[in-house]
């Protein structure tokens, strides 16, 4: 009987460590994504400035990937490598796009700007997820992820209202 206790509390400890390292994958990937969207941003604008903060907001995921990794391999767990397979369609389809239309300034901050609320949301819903019980370090890392994406989702937010009223 002690021993059936025992293994269930062992499994559910591996199980609960599984799902952090699956939902911290997760994010990796996002932040994957958000480096290629950028990237392929920065290949295509002709604004220096959009490409000077692109090049920011590349760092920041390297960042982001940088203290994700080091948590999961406390955890035990490996770290989750390449883009996620809704990351992939998406910018495919962006790629198409690009190659038909010509990107203005604004259609290139809304694309930015969608971005971010795609990695915002998934920090959300990380955060939201109510099986996983996250410890203080790893809460305040994921709430200093979130918090640089809402900055830099606002700063789009700028741009995209500055380039309205200049048109």
């Amino acid at each position: 009987m002690l021993i059936n206790y025992t293994l269930n509390i062992i499994m559910d400890a591996l199980q609960h460590t599984e799902c952090q390292v699956s939902a911290l994958n997760d994010l990796i990937r996002i932040n994957n994504d958000r480096i290629t969207g950028y990237k392929k941003r920065i290949d295509i604008t002709a604004n220096d400035d959009l490409a000077g903060l692109f090049w920011q907001f590349i760092y920041q995921s390297r960042q982001n990937i940088h203290d994700l990794i080091q948590y999961i391999h406390q955890l035990g767990g490996q770290p989750a490598d390449g883009t996620s397979l809704s990351g992939k369609f998406y910018y495919a389809w962006m790629d198409l796009k690009s190659a038909i239309y010509r990107q203005d300034r604004q259609t290139m901050l809304d694309y930015c700007e969608y971005g971010e609320d795609v990695a915002k949301s998934a920090y959300q819903k990380v955060f939201d997820d109510k099986e996983i019980n996250w410890g203080k370090k790893v809460i305040y890392l994921l709430k200093k992820h979130l918090d640089d994406l809402k900055k830099s989702h606002e700063l789009i937010k700028e741009l995209q209202e500055d380039s309205a009223a200049s048109a």
